[in-house]
């Protein structure tokens, strides 16, 4: 039977035959007035209602207690996701990973320095991937790119590079890849380059804001989603601009 979908759902392009958007890079854009967690938790609930999916949380902001305190509220148990091997959590708080995959993490504080941290972060991902590939459809979660910033002690070159090497992956393996950015701490100047370079290299960018006119009772904020759509036969690529407001109840999210 077919859920109801939400405007989120229609403006992603979400379905119960295509649960997901493989092979792209989405950017969840927010700011302290207008947190897009929800974002997050509503696409990881709609990304592991389909049995064909697999998502990698890479964690950076909360432990793993948190999203499943949150998820169950939502009808969603990510402590039986992960004891079915469909939720791949890597707690950055603790540096815990699935202990089946035999990772180890020589991450920026030890001796490789932020680079070659970042180098083994991505080839634990990479691995995880490209094990769990051939039957499944991956998505990679990262929450939050602003806190992978301040772990790479303020690097951003080396965290758009990062970045860059995990795109490959909606090519190699058709992954799609979600991480969340908060705009607002990059005020001005050259700071400010970090998010429209990211912005650059999602093909989706959902934007979560105040409301224009203000604050009201029964809206919360506005979602804007830019999708820069794939190119056409023609050569072409056909983008779309998608506006609506929300409200974020405590057991659902409306859009």
């Amino acid at each position: 039977m077919n859920r109801p979908a939400t405007l989120l759902d229609d403006a992603l392009t979400l379905d119960d035959d295509e649960p997901i958007q493989k092979g792209r890079l989405i950017l969840v854009e927010d700011c302290v007035e207008t947190s897009g967690a929800f974002v997050l938790h509503h696409l990881i609930k709609r990304f592991l209602s389909s049995s064909d999916n697999i998502i990698l949380f890479v964690a950076f902001s909360h432990p793993f207690s948190h999203y499943d305190r949150i998820l169950r509220k939502m009808g969603c148990n990510l402590a039986a996701q992960r004891e079915n091997k469909r939720l791949l959590f890597f707690d950055m708080l603790m540096l815990e990973c699935p202990a089946d995959l035999a990772f180890v993490f020589n991450l920026w504080m030890i001796d490789d320095g932020v680079e070659g941290g970042l180098i083994a972060l991505y080839g634990n991902i990479y691995k995880a991937v490209e094990v769990n590939s051939s039957n499944k459809n991956i998505t990679v979660m990262i929450d939050d790119i602003s806190l992978l910033e301040v772990a790479a002690n303020g690097s951003t070159k080396d965290v758009l590079n990062f970045m860059h090497y995990c795109h490959t992956l909606t090519t190699q393996f058709g992954c799609t890849i979600i991480t969340v950015l908060h705009e607002d701490i990059y005020s001005s100047g050259d700071e400010f380059t970090f998010p429209l370079q990211m912005e650059y290299l999602a093909d989706i960018t959902i934007k979560t804001e105040p409301l224009i006119t203000g604050l009201a009772a029964d809206v919360h904020g506005q979602l804007t989603i830019l999708d820069k759509g794939t190119i056409g036969r023609s050569g072409s690529m056909k983008g779309k601009i998608h506006n609506f407001r929300y409200k974020i109840k405590e057991n659902n999210r409306l859009f």
